[in-house]
């Protein structure tokens, strides 16, 4: 199933946290930070091409957006303006 975003929206999916620490510990899923790194998968239509595109890695705001589960993935739906920064 595909997710079309409305507006000034995209669609986003959280890239996996580390799961070991500098030193070589392994974390439990409960002690690893959210990450704030995902990748884009779907953009609205309000969005310049120049702004943000699918497959762009971003930086987002931590508590931002709304999480979905589809298909049993987990996304997130944000705003644009919660888009902090593109990692290039």
């Amino acid at each position: 199933m595909n997710l079309r975003p409305l507006g000034d929206r995209v669609v986003i999916k959280k890239l996996e946290a580390e799961e070991k620490t500098q030193s070589g510990i392994v974390l439990p899923s409960s002690a690893k930070e959210q990450p704030q790194m995902a990748e884009v998968l779907a953009v609205g239509a309000e969005i310049k091409n120049d702004e943000i595109k699918v497959g762009d890695k971003v930086i987002f705001s931590k508590y931002a957006g709304t999480e979905v589960k589809l298909d049993d993935e987990e996304l997130t739906i944000l705003k644009l303006d919660e888009v902090l920064a593109i990692v290039e």
